[in-house]
């Protein structure tokens, strides 16, 4: 197929690439290399694909309807991963959300409507469950009580994703990640900052007193979801897309510790805004439809981050 990927020198979104080319689809790139984060990393990525056969990398934002018509002609598919990630920044910076999450969806949406794309799948997230208590989370689960605007954003995502099926009848499928991890990883998420914090003999801070539990999952396995849904193509469709198991937040930086072969100096502090206690994800859904079967546990995951993270900034 030839594959309209959003965000194609984004964490996700650059191993998606990847996987794409190497089964021999064709993949239209496209990203703003936005300094959300240091562009340095992205460039690096897009480096990584530059000169693959069948690859082309566009650097626009998803916001201008102009660059995303160009890019999306003769598509068979678009994935749409392309997003401001992250809770703390939205708080600071809330009008770029509204742009790049809501605006820019609406934009790759209606061109899919336009140009009457077979078939569309987009990133959502678990932060839609907000404040719900119930675990592990279902995707039939009420998902109105999100606790950022980054979790609002990506809702509205979903809603509009479900407007556009209903009047138009567009194949939609949007995809929950809980808390994704891996080589090339964001410098804004925790196993960077604490890797680099513990290589570098600085003290990492332990927000919720250490009793916060995640659904760490591997950046393979949700490539393989993301892939998945893609060809499946399903009419509309919400899944989770999780490890299907929880983990302590100190049992994790116990396991990055034992990587970096050295113990962090710890500040154990309170939560922060927006935070959530626990993240847990009903998967049975995506095993079902999908055929998503996790296999990568953090004992295995964290070590070849900090593999990577070694040999990038060369620490070794």
């Amino acid at each position: 197929m030839r594959i309209l990927l959003t965000g194609a020198a984004g964490f996700i979104g650059f191993h998606t690439a990847k996987a794409l080319l190497e089964r021999g689809d064709e993949v239209i790139g496209l990203d703003n290399f936005s300094p959300y984060y240091d562009p340095k990393l992205k460039e690096a990525r897009a480096a990584q694909l530059d000169g693959k056969p069948g690859f082309k990398m566009i650097r626009g934002d998803v916001t201008d309807r102009e660059t995303v018509r160009e890019a999306m002609k003769g598509v068979d598919r678009v994935c749409h991963l392309a997003a401001l990630a992250g809770v703390r920044y939205s708080f600071e910076h809330p009008e770029e959300y509204i742009s790049n999450n809501i605006q820019g969806f609406f934009e790759i949406l209606d061109e899919v409507k336009q140009q009457e794309i077979a078939g569309l799948t987009y990133a959502s997230s678990s932060s839609v469950y907000g404040g719900n208590e119930k675990v592990p989370s279902q995707e039939d689960d009420k998902a109105d009580n999100q606790l950022s605007l980054y979790g609002m954003t990506k809702k509205d995502n979903e809603l509009m994703a479900h407007t556009y099926n209903h009047l138009y009848g567009i194949p939609v499928t949007g995809l929950r990640f809980f808390t994704v991890y891996g080589e090339w990883g964001r410098p804004d998420m925790a196993l960077f900052l604490f890797t680099d914090a513990i290589l570098n003999d600085r003290p990492i801070d332990v927000f919720g007193e250490g009793k916060m539990q995640r659904d760490f999952t591997y950046i393979d396995d949700i490539v393989s979801g993301v892939i998945a849904s893609i060809d499946k193509n399903y009419d509309e469709e919400i899944f989770n897309l999780g490890c299907g198991r929880k983990e302590e937040l100190m049992e994790y930086i116990s396991t990055i510790e034992k990587a970096c072969g050295k113990e962090a100096e710890k500040n154990f502090t309170g939560m922060q805004l927006g935070d959530v206690r626990v993240t847990s994800a009903d998967i049975s859904h995506a095993r079902d439809k999908l055929d998503f079967d996790p296999q990568t546990m953090i004992d295995v995951g964290v070590p070849k981050f900090v593999e990577w993270y070694r040999s990038y900034y060369g620490r070794n």
